[in-house]
């Protein structure tokens, strides 16, 4: 009989004994190592002895190899760099990083090659989360202070042309359809965040989480939605975020 079929029998208790065998599977899963409470401390200990070891490890790869070589990949990086793991670039663009800035997690830079010298830019004081990920074929400029949440997308191009023929051809995107990114100064993306080509967002905008975002964000307005649309036009002076 081969596994497959057993397991199936298994699964559907076809016969008593798969069907004990079935309740003694599972009935395993919910067998656990007793702790007393007399010995629990011990384990307590154990477990924040595991996170400290696990820390000091991240820092130590961090420090000896993750940083040093990120920072030779880039074209300049400024001071007191953060860095969580180590970003994957997986392609030409030049990268430029300044001062304070930090990226909490996976950072990954594609590039399709349609552009000889595709840029991102980060400035000063930049917040990047985890699993954030640029296609950059021009350039997308990340301003001072700006946050960006976890599982952001930007991309300054479509990636593949509209015409479903050149598509199929393997054509790359043609020049005039590569357009820029900006995130200005002190702007806030939300979790999961879309933003495509040409968009530039304002100054001390807010973009919600889940948002895609196909055209320019007013400074210091609130927009939401796929697409987004303005729910609050000047968060400094709006009630509703009060």
């Amino acid at each position: 009989m081969r596994l497959g079929t057993f397991l199936v029998k298994v699964r559907r208790g076809e016969t008593p004994f798969y069907r004990f065998l079935y309740r003694t599977a599972k009935a395993s899963l919910h067998v656990h190592i007793p702790v007393p409470r007399a010995i629990a401390p011990a384990f307590r200990g154990l477990y924040h002895f595991h996170f400290f070891l696990r820390t000091l490890l991240y820092r130590t790869v961090r420090f000896f190899y993750w940083e040093p070589i990120f920072r030779g990949r880039c074209d300049s990086v400024g001071k007191n760099l953060e860095l969580a793991l180590l970003p994957d670039i997986a392609s030409h663009v030049q990268i430029h990083v300044g001062n304070n800035v930090h990226l909490n997690g996976f950072f990954g830079v594609g590039s399709g090659r349609a552009n000889e010298s595709p840029r991102l830019v980060i400035q000063d004081n930049v917040h990047i989360g985890h699993e954030v990920t640029f296609a950059i074929n021009k350039e997308i400029v990340i301003e001072d202070g700006a946050m960006i949440a976890n599982r952001c997308y930007f991309a300054d191009t479509d990636s593949h042309p509209i015409d479903p023929e050149l598509r199929v051809a393997g054509t790359p995107p043609s020049p005039e359809t590569i357009k820029p990114i900006r995130v200005c100064r002190n702007a806030w993306i939300g979790h999961g965040v879309h933003i495509l080509k040409g968009v530039t967002v304002g100054e001390g905008a807010v973009v919600a989480a889940g948002s895609v975002i196909f055209s320019d964000v007013q400074p210091f307005s609130l927009v939401a939605g796929n697409p987004a649309r303005v729910f609050v036009k000047n968060v400094r002076e709006s009630k509703i975020l009060s």
